[in-house]
């Protein structure tokens, strides 16, 4: 949870009558959805309070209001050395694409999954000696080695591994390895 500071702008088209708080609160929203992240805090998640709304002040001329405003936000950015999971979205001989959470490009190199042989064809796989198997749609729990913030998209970017213990696929309720 990080706490936040937003000046809002209110069009003076919208200020014919008083401004509420929950008008003043879907601006904030949606500005927030524009904004998407910042490379300090990550994505920006779910405001879980609002804890001030300050008086607005006339910007210019055109009537234009500014409110300031201060909440709580829930958010997301990884850091090297945290331990993650991911859906595998994309394979190559190359390595693997995984998506965690709103980050759309976690990268697992083949380089950085040593004990996976890559298996070609219809539906490329990563396989291992013990019959793990890394494929589109799989769950993986993976390391985080390096992060990288893309200010044009407003997204991070990681590179990932598997080279450790207990990380790899995961077993999923429902699948076949599931013992009672």
């Amino acid at each position: 949870m990080v706490e936040l500071q937003r000046d809002v702008k209110i069009n003076a088209t919208n200020l014919d009558k008083p401004v509420s708080r929950r008008f003043i609160l879907a601006c904030l929203l949606d500005n927030l959805f524009k904004e998407k992240a910042s490379e300090d805090h990550g994505y920006f998640l779910a405001v879980t309070r609002l804890k001030s709304i300050g008086k607005g002040n006339v910007m210019d001329e055109s009537g234009n209001t500014v409110f300031t405003v201060v909440f709580t936000c829930r958010t997301f950015k990884p850091f090297p050395g945290e331990e993650l999971q991911g859906v595998v979205r994309y394979i190559s001989q190359h390595g693997v694409l995984l998506k965690c959470g709103p980050i759309r490009n976690a990268f697992l190199s083949a380089w950085k999954m040593s004990k996976y042989q890559y298996i070609p064809g219809k539906k490329p796989a990563f396989l291992n000696n013990e019959l793990s198997k890394i494929e589109k749609g799989v769950v993986v729990c993976f390391l985080v080695l390096a992060v990288r913030w893309i200010n044009a998209s407003r997204d991070f970017e990681m590179l990932a591994s598997v080279d450790a213990d207990s990380l790899g696929p995961v077993s999923l309720p429902g699948s076949d390895e599931l013992e009672l």
